[in-house]
């Protein structure tokens, strides 16, 4: 009866109201409800926002954006949705500290039973237009841990994409081993590897 006049209200106030996933969690929706080709997926241009006749449901008035661009070129929900919910496996690296970038608050998100949050982390508390996080990529280098980069990048983007950072201007090669920029070692070893030396390159 509760969930009932809760849906009610949402349905209700939701002409005018901004989306929520916190909402939308709260009335036990799974996310696989209103992301119907989530579970079939097998490319990452595909569109996995909800259709509109699945908003129309509960909703009179309704707009549904575009997704994100990523650079990511490779990837299935569909395969990763089979292996279940790897929060667990996520949370695990954290707390080895075999995570290779650091993890800021995610850790608090991964005592989680739904597998979509692993890696979309936050959505029971955006409120009300925060979108869910996407997934970092030491999120998939817990299980792709093989880095030998340029080659081990192609995996996942585009042959030849500019996945350099920002800080990574010509002058970086010369002033990199300064000490004067105040490099993290930590943050390079998300493109580099955890082990990766000056040699290896130089």
């Amino acid at each position: 009866m509760r969930r009932a006049i809760l849906l009610l209200a949402a349905c209700n106030a939701a002409t005018s109201a901004p989306f929520s996933h916190k909402l939308h969690l709260t009335l036990k929706f799974e996310c696989t409800s209103c992301h119907l080709d989530a579970a079939t997926s097998t490319r990452p241009e595909d569109n996995l926002l909800p259709r509109i006749g699945v908003c129309t449901q509960c909703h009179v008035d309704v707009g549904v954006g575009k997704p994100r661009t990523t650079r990511v070129v490779h990837f299935s929900h569909e395969q990763h949705l089979k292996m279940g919910n790897v929060a667990p496996v996520i949370a695990a690296a954290i707390d080895k500290k075999t995570y290779l970038q650091p993890s800021g608050n995610i850790r608090r998100h991964l005592d989680t039973k739904n597998a979509c949050e692993a890696c979309h982390r936050g959505m029971a508390e955006a409120d009300p237009v925060a979108p869910a996080e996407m997934p970092q990529m030491a999120d998939c280098l817990v299980c792709h841990s093989q880095i030998d980069n340029p080659f081990s990048c192609e995996k996942c983007h585009a042959k030849n994409a500019n996945l350099k950072p920002a800080n990574h201007v010509p002058e970086f090669l010369d002033t990199h081993t300064t000490g004067k920029l105040g490099l993290d070692k930590t943050t390079c070893a998300v493109c580099h590897g955890r082990t990766f030396r000056c040699l290896g390159c130089h």
